[in-house]
């Protein structure tokens, strides 16, 4: 499905120099935030929905410009995975600083995280959890640095390649968007030092790794092991 931002240049002007309300950094100030980031079809939300179930977790549902996609056969539904915008609403909550970030995502379409979904996340007293991609990780990273950044990363190529197949129709011009963005997230992970790399090969052992890490304890062996993944996909992406 091809997606056209109508007001991209709006949005670009908007997010150049983004800084979240007063209101947005004083919800952060308490808050244990989990973000994982990743190249798209990682399975970030499906590490999410995991943790969720077991009942500790709360996951903060992103704003999109973009319309609902068809995942699995199964439509997307609006407050379920995505809260779906009009542009223009989305474009004027920005500007008044209602959100903890935002970014412009594969050229097509702007994402980000409300002050709204912030304020539901203390309200539930569990640790929120989110994906986010790579701006909105910097957004992020400025706005709360004691944020835990979780960089997750398929078992291989060829499979992230099967998984971003499989799971929906997209056109040449979008799969080449996705290769696209997939390295410039991968070098920005790479470059920044707060990051813990996490293979999403088996969804149990994952969600556990990411367990321990939020309960304060080292995650080295998957880390290591994940950033030798990420590097071999690295280079079949620019080969």
């Amino acid at each position: 499905m091809q997606v056209i931002l109508q007001n991209k240049e709006a949005f670009k002007a908007v997010l150049s120099d983004y800084r979240p309300s007063d209101e947005a950094r004083r919800l952060l100030a308490g808050m244990n935030l989990v973000i994982l980031q990743g190249i798209s079809g990682s399975g970030r939300n499906t590490i999410i929905d995991y943790l969720v179930q077991t009942g500790a977790f709360h996951q903060i549902l992103s704003d999109t410009t973009r319309p609902p996609k068809l995942r699995n056969g199964v439509m997307e539904q609006h407050g379920v995975q995505y809260y779906f915008r009009k542009e223009e609403d989305l474009l004027n909550d920005l500007a008044q600083g209602m959100f903890l970030e935002a970014e412009l995502i594969h050229d097509q379409q702007v994402s980000g995280i409300s002050v709204r979904e912030l304020m539901r996340a203390v309200e539930s007293g569990k640790t929120p959890i989110n994906e986010v991609a790579r701006e909105g990780v910097m957004n992020i990273r400025r706005a709360k640095p004691d944020t835990t950044f979780i960089f997750v990363v398929p078992p291989s190529y060829d499979v992230w390649l099967q998984r971003l197949t499989e799971r929906e129709v997209m056109s040449e011009a979008e799969l080449a968007n996705r290769k696209n963005s997939a390295v410039h997230e991968i070098e920005a992970a790479f470059d920044a030092p707060d990051f813990h790399f996490l293979v999403n090969d088996q969804l149990e052992h994952a969600a556990k790794a990411i367990q321990r890490v939020v309960a304060g304890e080292a995650m080295s062996d998957e880390d290591r092991q994940g950033r030798q993944v990420a590097q071999t996909i690295l280079e079949n992406l620019k080969s």
